[in-house]
């Protein structure tokens, strides 16, 4: 699945300036890495983000979420936002702040 280039650089542009982020190709996307960790990335259209478990399953109650599931297994913390999700750009600062700062409480990689 083709990564959406404008959401991807919506994304770069909201990571731009932090210490310790890289991007890697993965899962058929592109990844953000903090430290090592991932943070959020972009599978077709979607942020996939990282979460601390208990909050991604709080977060599933907010519009334009769902379960990070593109193999058919589930993984706890990760969730997808949909387009409408991502709309406006204070929507996107949103989920990708969460989705860093919940990668910089992880150990360095």
């Amino acid at each position: 699945m083709a990564v959406d280039p404008k959401l991807a650089e919506r994304v770069r542009a909201e990571l731009a300036g932090r210490d310790g982020i890289t991007e890697k190709k993965m899962f058929g996307g592109v990844a953000f890495f903090v430290a090592g960790n991932m943070a959020c990335g972009i599978y077709g259209r979607e942020l996939i983000v990282r979460l601390d478990p208990a909050a991604a399953e709080a977060a599933l109650a907010e519009p334009n979420t769902r379960v990070f599931d593109i193999t058919g297994r589930s993984m706890k913390g990760w969730l997808m936002i949909q387009p409408r999700g991502l709309a406006a750009p204070e929507m996107l600062s949103r989920w990708v702040r969460r989705a860093v700062e919940f990668a910089a409480t992880l150990p360095p990689k």
